[in-house]
């Protein structure tokens, strides 16, 4: 765990309601927090206080459309917005640029073996 990152909430929630962004193409190719590597074309996202695994259904509260995707990543500590998507991931939604309003709803935990 990084140095001065808040620890996550004991509880998981089982709806967010926040703000939503997505991730710039400098992380294309990167190392996620769970060790895959990021790629815009996937369905991922990046969320601070879910579990790494956990997938999740990101409606856009703008025109209610939603995606499937799986958090594998953490935001920056200090990053209030609830969740970071890929490019793919934001298409589907409807959003393109800036930020957007989003409702997180958890699905489940994939088991890891």
């Amino acid at each position: 765990m990084a140095q001065g990152r808040p620890p996550l909430p004991a509880k998981t929630p089982k709806v967010l309601y926040g703000t939503a962004s997505f991730y710039a193409n400098k992380f294309e190719g990167r190392e996620t927090a769970n060790g895959e590597i990021f790629s815009q074309k996937k369905m991922t996202a990046a969320c601070n206080v879910l579990p790494l695994g956990t997938w999740i259904k990101v409606t856009n509260l703008r025109n209610g459309r939603s995606v499937i995707v799986k958090v594998n990543d953490r935001l920056h500590y200090r990053m209030k917005r609830v969740v970071d998507l890929s490019t793919m991931a934001a298409k589907q939604i409807g959003h393109r640029d800036g930020l957007t309003r989003v409702k997180v709803e958890v699905l489940e935990k994939r088991k890891t073996s």
